[in-house]
């Protein structure tokens, strides 16, 4: 199950749990903060990187979860976007964006 916004904010994304990498658009980024939530289990690293924003993390996940909290604050309207996560086949993820 995707994580729930942290701060009521305006749901960009939401992805339930899958394996491995992908790509998740983003409409309507704005400008304002942008949050990005990650859940993930299992053994490895997952990376985050949103475009064209330029907000990048790593999360290390575990076989009994971990789970991490990223924003930014946006100067400069975007009209979309994505998240490009990178995870090996061992973990499982889910994300929410919220603006």
């Amino acid at each position: 199950m995707a994580p729930e916004p942290l701060n009521s904010g305006v749901l960009l994304a939401a992805t339930h749990s899958r394996a491995g990498s992908a790509t998740i658009p983003l409409g309507g980024i704005g400008t304002g903060r942008l949050g990005i939530q990650v859940v993930c289990r299992g053994e490895g690293t997952l990376s985050v990187a949103v475009e064209p924003v330029g907000l990048a993390f790593s999360l290390e996940c575990a076989d009994r979860g971990s789970s991490t909290y990223n924003e930014a604050l946006l100067k400069r309207d975007h009209a979309e976007g994505r998240v490009r996560v990178t995870a090996p086949s061992t973990v499982r993820w889910a994300l929410s964006a919220e603006r």
